[in-house]
């Protein structure tokens, strides 16, 4: 196991699959098949940017004003994206969580969350990664260890690549009958039926100009259970699915146009998430955590094709 800027490196594999996850947040700093990649992830001695394959606990994506109401208290947490005044991404991105099982083909890494301003309430996590035939399987499970119950969301942020050199030539697949308009902020203003807008990508279409920060729900699922967004090569000889289970009941996608000019659309972020943006806010899909519960949330990446 490699140190780097990023913690230790651990490799898992499966023929020729190949992932890596680091100690820094648990984060999935890459994955490919044979020489091709898989996500637009960064180097062992990179730091991380635009939230490259990190998980987002116990909130995903923003809060307005980091100011939220719970059990009766009035809570304030640090804005953690002040151009726009949001709380963003949780709490446990820039922590060191502790490497619990590491072999071949899977990892485990756990973190303790700890009571702080804004968020007093003390949760442990476990994030479990498994290499295998189907790609790559995501288990992430939250357990409340205080005495009151305590308000969770789950996300993760991979940037997900199908061999064009952006992402207007890739041709995207969404599952979700409702798409949540934002504002200038990123603040979902209003959920809205996909069907007659841009948004609807129930059939196979090209990005093109489509400029996405966008939240997605309703979404159809398979006869497994899972939701499944598809970012394909224009030839449709292969591509790489995003699938969402077990308590992953909406997704982001971003074009990555607020990037640095060198990374910008270059991959499409596909990110599970438990509740929508601003959710400690509005309740929607919010779990509260009882004290001594779990929740898990799975979600993986299968690569297919040539």
């Amino acid at each position: 196991m490699q140190e780097s800027r990023t913690g230790q490196q651990l490799t898992l594999r499966h023929g020729p699959h190949t992932a890596v996850v680091v100690e820094l947040g648990a984060a999935l700093r890459s994955y490919t098949v044979g020489e091709r990649a898989v996500i637009d992830g960064f180097a062992a001695q990179d730091r991380i940017t635009g939230g490259r394959g990190q998980i987002l606990v116990p909130w995903p994506n923003r809060i307005r004003d980091g100011r939220y109401r719970w059990d009766g208290q009035e809570l304030q947490l640090p804005l953690t994206e002040p151009t726009g005044r949001n709380a963003l991404h949780g709490l446990l991105r820039w922590v060191s969580w502790r490497v619990v099982e590491s072999s071949e083909n899977r990892a485990a890494l756990a973190v303790q969350l700890w009571p702080q301003p804004g968020y007093p309430f003390h949760l442990h996590v476990l994030a479990e990664y498994t290499l295998g035939e189907g790609g790559l399987e995501v288990a992430v499970t939250a357990r409340n260890l205080g005495e009151s119950a305590a308000p969770y969301g789950f996300g993760q942020h991979p940037y997900v690549m199908a061999g064009t050199a952006t992402v207007d030539e890739a041709v995207l697949t969404v599952p979700a009958r409702t798409w949540l308009r934002t504002d200038e902020r990123g603040l979902p203003v209003a959920a809205e039926p996909v069907a007659g807008t841009a948004y609807d990508l129930r059939a196979p279409h090209a990005v093109g100009a489509r400029r996405l920060d966008t939240p997605f729900g309703d979404l159809d699922r398979d006869a497994d259970g899972r939701a499944v967004v598809r970012l394909a090569h224009p030839s449709g000889a292969f591509g790489t699915d995003v699938w969402l289970g077990e308590g992953a009941h909406y997704v982001q996608l971003y074009t990555g146009d607020t990037l640095p000019p060198g990374e910008r659309r270059r991959a499409v972020a596909v990110e599970p998430m438990t509740c929508p943006p601003d959710a400690f806010r509005s309740g929607t899909a919010l779990v509260s955590l009882g004290p001594g519960e779990r929740h898990t949330v799975r979600w993986g990446i299968t690569p297919w094709g040539d």
